[in-house]
């Protein structure tokens, strides 16, 4: 029997930890190397495993949105990340959300565990030249390899910068202002929402516009490229008195049951004039994240100004809000949908460095470099998604989008191909592509052959 060489994987986030487990599944041998805890990043804070840095949630869990047909597709392809998330999820309404701590902890004892896995601790500073090595480094990949990545791509790198939210201890929140609900009712009563009027509103918009901000290293804020997703509530707050109204603040089907029905007219004008949502970080309810808080304002200013936020008058917070420079490449000029490199069919890529936005994005590249290294290996051909899938939707927008503008994408549904009728209802519509994503998904699944090889 011929001994097969170890693949390598670099880069232990959400995307390397599925590559490596979809490989050693396969039945190949596999090199994990994660530099923390020896090389440590401005955004994490444990050496474990697939670390979520900026948020605990993975997006809404229904499969009739962007986020939640992604992780239905990776469940029905046996995803270790989603699985893994399913296993240690916490309220958060139609989300899924984890306990972050379980999660990387779990994540780190079954991959480290595996008989094919060998797990390395360091920072790799070059491209493996021989063998297949799929690249997961992430956006806080290391100046030596980043500079190794310009000089085999020939291209300098293209970024943003991506900012992480505020962490507030439980107990120091005031629920006799604070009250439970979700969105519409929808799931269980899983938020924390701290309501405004509109005086406490303009005065807490005031002082965010004359927050002082913590200066950005290596970065022109004139030239600045922010993703529109994970904007800093200060920069929201800039673009105009209601912008965080319609975005991460709106009031939109919210309402607090203790002042009575929201369906009564007679409580119109209980409604709140703006809402900020705690989302609970972890199984017993004593953390909670403020959804939305991506910020780059100095800690003291963050302090100062968040508790002007009803119901935090007093809170005490684990972790302030940071901000970091995400790296990317530039895709559409260097990868194919199979996710390998055009110009080195042993050398594959996936998570945010490919220019895929949010958890289940990486968990998807993860998933298809893994499993496609595993068919190089093996001698079987590589495999692109369909595209009418959001995985292959995402990839397929990734490796072939004007190379000029590339911006990191999110999944959505605008990437799908149409539907062969138009349908204006915009759920309906939806709910029709998810339909067509998992038949086709499942029909791809049954026309590939040596599926027990492949773990597919």
């Amino acid at each position: 029997m011929t001994t097969l060489t170890p693949i390598h994987v670099v880069g232990g986030g959400l995307a390397g930890t599925e590559a490596a487990w979809q490989i050693a599944q396969a039945g190949v041998p596999v090199i994990l190397t994660e530099m923390r805890p020896e090389r440590l990043s401005p955004a994490h804070h444990s050496e474990d495993l697939a670390e979520l840095v900026c948020s605990n949630s993975f997006g809404a869990k229904a499969g009739d949105r962007a986020a939640g047909l992604l992780q239905t597709e990776l469940r029905q392809l046996n995803s270790l990340i989603i699985t893994t998330a399913d296993r240690h999820a916490v309220p958060a309404g139609g989300a899924l959300a984890v306990d972050r701590g379980v999660f990387s902890r779990s994540l780190t004892e079954q991959v480290a565990s595996h008989p094919l896995v060998e797990l390395r601790r360091g920072e790799v500073t070059e491209i493996p030249r021989e063998g297949i090595t799929v690249l997961t480094t992430g956006p806080l990949t290391s100046p030596a390899l980043t500079e190794d990545l310009q000089q085999f791509t020939g291209m300098a790198y293209l970024s943003f910068f991506d900012a992480a939210s505020p962490i507030v201890v439980g107990d120091s929140i005031n629920k006799e202002v604070a009250f439970f609900a979700s969105r519409y009712d929808k799931g269980e009563a899983a938020y924390l929402n701290c309501p405004f009027n509109r005086d406490q509103y303009l005065h807490f918009w005031q002082a965010l516009c004359e927050a002082e901000q913590a200066p950005l290293k290596d970065f022109d804020r004139e030239t600045a490229k922010f993703f529109e997703g994970c904007l800093p509530i200060e920069e929201l707050a800039q673009r105009g008195e209601d912008t965080m109204r319609y975005g991460p603040l709106k009031p939109v089907g919210l309402f607090d049951a203790r002042l009575g029905d929201f369906r009564d007219p007679a409580n119109k004008e209980k409604k709140p004039y703006a809402v900020v949502q705690l989302r609970q970080e972890d199984k017993a309810g004593q953390l909670w994240n403020m959804v939305g808080f991506q910020t780059n304002l100095r800690w003291g200013e963050q302090g100062r100004i968040f508790r002007l936020i009803p119901g935090l008058e007093n809170a005490e917070f684990v972790r302030m809000g940071v901000m970091h420079r995400n790296t990317f490449i530039n895709s559409p000029q260097l990868l194919t949908p199979s996710l390998h490199f055009g110009d080195r069919q042993t050398l594959f890529a996936a998570g945010q460095l490919v220019g895929t936005e949010g958890y289940a994005a990486a968990t998807a590249g993860g998933w298809l470099a893994g499993t496609n290294a595993a068919r190089l290996a093996l001698g079987l051909p590589l495999l692109t998604l369909p595209v009418t899938t959001m995985m292959g939707a995402l990839f397929n927008f990734i490796s072939s989008a004007s190379p000029k503008h590339f911006q990191p994408m999110p999944p959505n549904f605008g990437i799908l191909p149409e539907l062969p009728q138009r349908i204006r209802n915009k759920q309906e519509r939806y709910g029709q592509y998810r339909d067509r994503a998992l038949a086709d998904l499942a029909t791809w699944q049954t026309s590939i052959k040596s599926l027990a090889t492949c773990r597919v």
